[in-house]
C-alpha cells in the first residue's frame, strides 16, 4: 500500500567532499613531519689499526671415519680403542696449535656414534671447533 501518491523518494547520498579534506589533510601532515635522512651524505672517518699478521698457517686436522668404523686422522689409521684414547692422538696430531679445526670427513653410511665418538673426542681435547665435509648432489 502506498499512501503517498506521486512523491518519489530522494537517493541518500554521500558527500565525498569532506571525505577529500580530511584525507589531504593527513597527506599534509605526513607529508610535513616526515625527516628525510640521507645517509649519502654522511662522512665517516674509520678507525686505523696495525698489526702484526700471523705467518704460522693453521692446518686443520682431518679425520675421516668409513662406512665399517675404521677411523684416521690426516689419513692415518688408528684403531679405536675408546673416546679418550682418540683424544690423546687429536692432541698430538695438533701440536702446538691450541684450537684447530677439526674436519670430520664421515662416510655416508657411517654409524652416527662413530662421528658423537669423533666429537667427543675433540671435545675431550678441548677442541671446539668441528666442521663436516659434504659432497653436492649430482642431478
Amino acid at each position: 500500500m502506498n499512501f503517498q501518491r506521486g512523491q518519489s523518494r530522494d537517493e541518500p547520498e554521500i558527500n565525498l567532499i569532506a571525505l577529500i579534506d580530511v584525507l589531504l589533510v593527513i597527506l599534509i601532515f605526513l607529508m610535513v613531519t616526515t625527516s628525510y635522512a640521507k645517509f649519502s651524505e654522511l662522512q665517516i672517518n674509520l678507525p686505523e689499526a696495525g698489526g702484526e699478521t700471523s705467518t704460522a698457517q693453521v692446518k686443520p686436522i682431518q679425520v675421516t671415519v668409513d662406512s665399517s668404523e675404521h677411523y684416521a686422522i690426516n689419513n692415518q689409521g688408528i684403531p679405536f680403542t675408546g673416546i679418550a684414547a682418540m683424544a690423546a692422538a687429536l692432541k698430538s696430531e695438533a701440536g702446538s696449535q691450541t684450537d684447530p679445526t677439526i674436519v670430520i670427513n664421515a662416510d655416508a653410511k657411517a654409524p652416527h656414534q662413530s662421528v658423537i665418538n669423533v666429537m667427543e673426542a675433540a671435545r675431550q681435547a678441548g677442541f671446539g671447533r668441528i666442521t663436516f665435509t659434504t659432497q653436492n648432489q649430482t642431478e
